[in-house]
């Protein structure tokens, strides 16, 4: 297995069977100029096996934290630690960047994500509910 930063329009398309929907060109490109928007990719024999996003979030009185903010890993590649390597290796570049901490957002119910983020060190840090504002049909 090969975790590199996806820096291309084209790793992140070569990737999009692993996301929830089809990638659009126009939303890779702007991933990648986003200042603090990042995507890991495992290669397991040149082909993307999983991927892990993550995105910096400053303020003023807290400095910068990073969010976990997806993660996936191909059927055909799980229980290998694929998905704990990269959340290890968003970790890693969390704490290059000066990030005070890390956190995701998971549902308790998710027990391969709870299971995967606990391998790689993270620990409960509370309850909390999640509450959205819609804004529209997602494309």
């Amino acid at each position: 297995m090969d975790i590199r930063r996806a820096t291309t329009v084209a790793e992140l398309l070569a990737a999009q069977h692993l996301y929830d929907g089809p990638a659009r060109e126009e939303w890779a490109f702007r991933f990648l100029a986003a200042h603090g928007h990042l995507m890991l990719v495992a290669y397991v024999d040149g082909v993307p096996a999983g991927f892990v996003s993550g995105i910096e979030m400053l303020h003023p009185d807290k400095g910068t934290e990073m969010c976990l903010y997806e993660l996936s890993v191909d059927a055909a590649y799980r229980r290998r630690g694929i998905g704990r390597a990269l959340t290890e290796a968003l970790a890693a570049v969390a704490r290059e960047r000066g990030c005070y901490d890390m956190w995701v957002g998971v549902e308790r119910d998710n027990d391969a994500a709870m299971a995967t983020y606990r391998s790689a060190g993270a620990c409960e840090d509370g309850v909390f509910a999640m509450l959205t504002w819609k804004f529209g049909a997602r494309p």
